[in-house]
């Protein structure tokens, strides 16, 4: 799809569809609604009072019209309170899913601007986002946008340039979309790393992958702990750009699991059916590599991704057994389901040896972050008291939800073992902190952000700008973090 961007009047925007945002209430109200709704002889305003539409957030109405360039007008519902920046992404991604059966989009920003601006594109990259690889005949969708315009207030070099920068963040999250959504028999350790190795090949970023016995001879115990009932081999990847004159090194850490049996301690069926999305955190890591690279940001980013799948074959691992790590402490097994934190662990202590100036970790970790969170919000937990204001300040510029949770230590607690230097789960009561407690144990003194991104990382339905199945959550703030720092 090709986007362009226009300073021509919206009512002269020759398109299939034309995209308007309206807030909550009166769509006059809205300049550039007001201007539409009487070029139409008062159409828009005409169809809203007859299909009840208030313009609360998210809701669409779409309104074949006359008078104007355009076949068809899509109003799209503000709500109240949101951003320009917000609200540009979000009529971006609802008129792309509205547009599918035409051919050209055009969105209205007006004057919102460069962030604007960036942000419907993004949006208009993530709405038209479709899964359809296994879809086959008649299944397979047919035609789909080619062209979207982004209709501004005036154009400048700036304007120009976030135009790119959103269409590198919506490919971005939609490569992350597509490694969670693809089948667990598709996309084994192996394939994961391959794809890693590809993406990264194309953004110029070198990328470093360990077989198993590459794993054994870097001594990362857990991991091959976890891969002891599988009959795939693991991967360990590192992915790496650098460019000249960076300050500041930043490594992302991706828990890669691209399929959770629970092991021994076997979840139930309905509980197993979507653990292809168990690599989602691996997904993130490579989404924000590659963005960050395609963006050229001044930052040293590394991506370090540790990977197998976790069965119940003849060797499985078992509750009781007691492993070493790679950072050198020996960690008892409690329950073979909690398998995400122990090869993160073994890839923090890879990432930590880096040195970075900030390590960020993304992982479909717990349930217990869901339930005290729910689906649509992730927990994060942090180190250090400026990062984790500028983490939450990099969700709120993305649109993505975040809360930030305590590393409340008296819990600490609860991870000590009578036969081993740490147990790998706590009791039953504060999971997730529990867990990004167990991960502190490998971060030394790096500072350090953990990102439970368990429940909005896969959903079972539309929610927002996400669709069902793999959001690509996450890369947005980890791209908006590192232009933070890079000062963009």
């Amino acid at each position: 799809m090709k986007i362009s961007l226009s300073t021509g009047s919206i009512t002269n925007v020759k398109t299939d569809l034309l995209a308007v945002g309206v807030g909550a209430g009166d769509l006059r109200k809205s300049d550039d609604a007001k201007r539409l709704d009487d070029a139409t002889s008062g159409l828009l305003s005409r169809a809203a009072k007859d299909e009840a539409f208030k313009g609360e957030k998210g809701e669409t109405l779409k309104v074949p019209v006359k008078g104007i360039s355009a076949s068809w007008v899509v109003l799209v519902g503000l709500g109240r309170g949101l951003g320009a920046a917000q609200a540009a992404q979000l009529v971006g991604v609802r008129a792309a899913q509205e547009a599918r059966q035409h051919k050209s989009l055009g969105v209205v920003v007006g004057d919102g601007g460069a962030e604007a601006v960036s942000a419907a594109a993004d949006g208009v990259v993530r709405g038209a986002y479709r899964y359809d690889r296994y879809l086959t005949g008649d299944r397979k969708p047919k035609g789909g946008l080619t062209s979207a315009t982004i209709v501004v207030a005036k154009q400048d070099k700036s304007v120009t340039a976030a135009l790119r920068e959103g269409e590198i963040l919506g490919e971005a999250t939609n490569l992350a979309r597509d490694l969670v959504n693809a089948p667990p028999n598709d996309l084994s350790a192996t394939v994961l790393a391959n794809e890693a190795k590809k993406a990264a090949a194309k953004a110029g970023v070198q990328c470093k992958v360990l077989n198993k016995k590459q794993i054994e001879q870097a001594g990362m115990w857990l991991l091959l702990a976890v891969n002891r009932g599988s009959k795939e081999e693991p991967r360990f990847v590192h992915m790496s750009y650098k460019p000249r004159g960076a300050k500041k090194r930043v490594v992302f850490v991706g828990k890669g699991l691209t399929f959770d049996s629970g092991g021994l301690c076997l979840k139930p069926p309905k509980g197993m059916a979507d653990m292809k999305c168990d690599m989602a955190g691996a997904a993130a890591t490579i989404g924000i590599v590659v963005a960050a690279a395609r963006l050229k940001l001044p930052v040293e980013i590394h991506g370090v991704i540790a990977s197998t799948d976790n069965m119940n074959g003849a060797d499985a691992y078992r509750p009781g057994d007691v492993f070493p790590s790679l950072d050198g402490k020996t960690v008892e097994i409690i329950n073979t389901d909690a398998e995400g934190r122990l090869v993160l662990a073994d890839a923090l202590a890879y990432a930590r040896d880096l040195e970075p100036d900030f390590m960020i970790d993304h992982a479909t970790l717990t349930g217990a972050c869901m339930v005290a969170l729910g689906k649509w919000t992730a927990g994060f937990f942090a180190n250090d008291d400026g990062l984790g204001r500028g983490y939450r300040e990099a969700a709120e510029d993305s649109g993505e939800s975040f809360w930030h949770m305590p590393l409340t230590e008296d819990l600490r607690e609860t991870l000590k073992s009578d036969i081993a230097d740490i147990k790998h789960t706590g009791d039953a009561h504060g999971g997730a902190i529990t867990a990004a407690l167990f991960l502190s144990e490998f971060v030394g003194k790096t500072k350090w952000a953990h990102c439970d991104i368990a429940g909005p990382a896969f959903l079972d339905a539309p929610h927002g700008i996400h669709p069902k199945g793999g959001t690509g959550f996450g890369v947005a703030t980890g791209v908006h973090f590192l232009k933070r720092i890079a000062g963009k």
